[in-house]
């Protein structure tokens, strides 16, 4: 325990009942749930296995488990730390033939149920651009526990459709005909497996009789749930998170269920983390101050023994492409005096749209950058094919898998025959697959499609038949055989060899399952470049250096959430995690002019600038100063804020030009030492000096 502050010891040694762990942004969370994990497996002799440990993204997951091994000094694969979506899909892979599904059952992501629901809503002549916002409706309605059945009989409630409850239902049962399952569906089944079958429950709880969570304020309705089931035997649950934190309600997480728990566990003991480890105090005082606005949260006040930093830069802009020039610029000085490398930066916005600006700024200055959330290695055109002849194969009911490959490389299989096949199916009420084989018996095809349709049946069995060592194996042979590494450019070429390589050593099953259960949070990597990501994405990140962008009223807040004071905390939540995420230097910047949605429109400052107290903030001048937002006591120009970078050239007005060796301080500290070929080195202060760049 000799590295834990005595708070997260405290933590440590309440082992017998109920424990929250309120831990405030940077407090050491993950060091906790580590440790505790290993002082019940050393101290309460608790086997690993028997501690059920879950998390939001497999990254964490993966982290945790280094960090538990190195502790034990032993390896622990097999220990059940994951997600809440690849834990239940271990314990369903076990159980789920008492629901009536194929042990085998493939695991549909985003890209998967959106071509479902478009495949239906094409099938009933409903509008098709409406795919997103049902499949996120169901997705509600199944984290709340909603199935079908409950949603049609719900009335008017759970904002019943008719529409929307038309498709639900045959979405789900296209799901079942499938043998699939969508994300929602991994907790919700999990939930009706353990209510419905109160023997398994106890077996499970038996198993596991001690549950440690992670984030718990990103948990829904149903994950929650999931977790009293199993915690109702022993009661004895760990749950560590931060209410400030919870920013995923679009997803369905509900910042109630960590407001609730000394509710619903009686007894339950709370310990507040409060020191932070990443952030100086001025960092923690601003968004300190934004985050106490928010009524409906449990008090903590972080404090560091980092002491106080560079206050908070904030800078307002006349419109928003000045804005991205003067960050890449910033940037880059920043980077050439020395202190930092492009790796410690970050951009935040609030919405993608945003990136385009700031990415053609920083490219004018030759800055590295990449940009996270948008289109997943694994939600590449080349990836999804090459993956899906693997579930079709293994899975010959996946009718999804079996539309994206039937013509993949194309086989002259024309909308007429898919037609003949998809009604086949609903006829009799089997796979596409499996109609595709009736069809191909036929008299109505002509022999040159059949014997199209009989070559694709037969690559699919051959894979399905093959004995394969390993994942990697079997991605080879799909990707020659099929015929699809022959229509593909280089660049997409490298990126299925880079998937044949993720496939080494691995058992296949294992392999489909951990990439259809990875996020595009799951692939943040950071290189040598600036990162550029949205506020929702950079949860569990940090940076020497931050950026947030666009803080303006109809960004953030986002303008959908105006109406709305849930909202509005939860937007105040998201600006909170952002400011969190800065360790050394944290940037503020919005502008007066901002192109959104192809409309060039006029910005006010957001309302949680107002918040900011004015000593831990320092505004830079660089086209305006808007009047209505006061949160500074220092007014900087910006020359003067301006590092002169290492090597550049300067005039001075009596001895001429010279050539930088060094610069440090900021603000009206700022100081240049200089070597002027006729006189010498110099140390001057900027602000008396009187200097021109070069």
């Amino acid at each position: 325990m000799q590295d834990l502050n005595p708070q997260q010891k405290e933590a440590l040694n309440h082992t017998e009942g109920p424990l929250l762990v309120l831990a405030g942004a940077g407090s050491g969370k993950t060091r906790v749930i580590a440790h505790k994990f290993f002082h019940l497996v050393k101290t309460k002799k608790l086997h690993p296995d028997s501690l059920f440990t879950v998390t939001f993204t497999n990254k964490a997951a993966d982290e945790m488990k280094g960090r538990i091994s190195a502790l034990l000094q032993k390896d622990i694969n097999s220990c059940l730390i994951g997600t809440f979506h690849s834990q239940c899909n271990r314990i369903l892979r076990k159980e789920i033939k008492v629901l009536d599904y194929g042990y085998d059952f493939s695991i549909y992501d985003d890209d998967d149920q959106y071509n479902l629901v478009r495949h239906i809503l094409k099938e009933f002549k409903i509008y098709e651009a409406l795919y997103k916002g049902i499949t996120s409706r169901i997705s509600f309605l199944k984290s709340s526990l909603i199935g079908p059945e409950e949603f049609l009989s719900s009335g008017d409630g759970f904002g019943f459709d008719e529409k929307l409850a038309k498709v639900y239902v045959r979405y789900q049962d296209e799901l079942k005909r499938c043998n699939a399952l969508d994300f929602d569906d991994l907790i919700m089944l999990t939930v009706k497996l353990f209510e419905n079958n109160p023997g398994l429950l106890e077996k499970y709880q038996n198993m596991y009789p001690y549950i440690l969570v992670d984030e718990f304020q990103d948990t829904n309705y149903a994950q929650y749930s999931l977790l009293k089931l199993l915690a109702s035997a022993h009661r004895k649950i760990c749950v560590v998170g931060d209410d400030d934190q919870s920013i995923y309600k679009f997803r369905g997480a509900n910042v109630s269920n960590i407001l609730n728990f000394e509710n619903d566990f009686p007894g339950a003991k709370l310990v507040r983390l409060e020191q932070n480890y990443r952030s100086t105090q001025n960092i923690l005082t601003v968004s300190g101050a934004v985050i106490s606005r928010n009524s409906e949260r449990k008090y903590k006040s972080l404090w560091t023994e980092r002491g106080w930093g560079e206050k908070v830069y904030y800078c307002w802009f006349d419109i928003y492409g000045e804005e991205a020039k003067f960050v890449a610029k910033v940037i880059k000085e920043l980077y050439l005096k020395g202190r930092f490398n492009y790796r410690d930066f970050a951009i935040f916005y609030r919405v993608n749209l945003q990136s385009k600006a700031i990415e053609d700024a920083l490219r004018e200055e030759g800055l590295p950058y990449r940009v996270f959330g948008n289109v997943s290695f694994y939600q590449r055109k080349e990836i999804k094919n090459t993956i899906a002849y693997m579930r079709l194969s293994l899975n010959h009911g996946d009718n999804v898998s079996f539309r994206r490959i039937i013509n993949c490389p194309p086989r002259g299989i024309g909308a007429s025959t898919l037609s003949k096949i998809e009604h086949e199916a609903k006829k009799k009420s089997v796979s596409l697959f499996d109609a595709m084989k009736v069809t191909i018996r036929a008299d109505s095809l002509a022999s040159l499609v059949k014997d199209k349709l009989t070559e694709f049946a037969k690559l699919i069995e051959g894979f399905s038949s093959a004995k394969y060592k390993s994942a990697a194996e079997m991605l080879k042979a799909v990707f020659e055989k099929s015929g699809y590494a022959e229509t593909l450019d280089e660049e997409r070429a490298k990126n299925v060899a880079e998937l044949i390589s993720f496939g080494e050593g691995k058992d296949i099953k294992d392999f489909i399952d951990k990439v259809s259960l990875l996020t595009t949070m799951d692939e943040i990597k950071r290189g040598d470049y600036v990162s550029l990501m949205t506020l929702h994405s950079a949860k569990g990140l940090e940076f020497p250096g931050v950026f947030i962008i666009g803080v303006e009223e109809g960004v953030l807040p986002h303008f959908k959430a105006l109406g709305s004071t849930d909202e509005i905390d939860e937007e105040r939540r998201l600006f909170y995690v952002g400011m969190t995420r800065a360790k050394d230097i944290l940037w503020i910047t919005g502008a007066s002019k901002r192109r959104l949605y192809s409309k060039l429109q006029n910005q006010e400052p957001s309302r949680f600038l107002k918040d900011i107290p004015r000593n831990c903030c320092q505004l830079v001048e660089k086209v305006s100063h808007h009047p209505t937002i006061k949160i500074t006591h220092i007014k900087v120009k910006v020359d003067s804020f301006r590092l002169y970078a290492t090597g550049c050239r300067v005039k001075h007005p009596t001895w001429g030009v010279g050539v930088v060796r060094d610069c440090f301080g900021d603000g009206d500290d700022l100081k240049v030492i200089v070597n002027f070929p006729n006189i010498g080195v110099k140390r001057l202060a900027v602000k008396f000096a009187n200097l021109q760049k070069m």
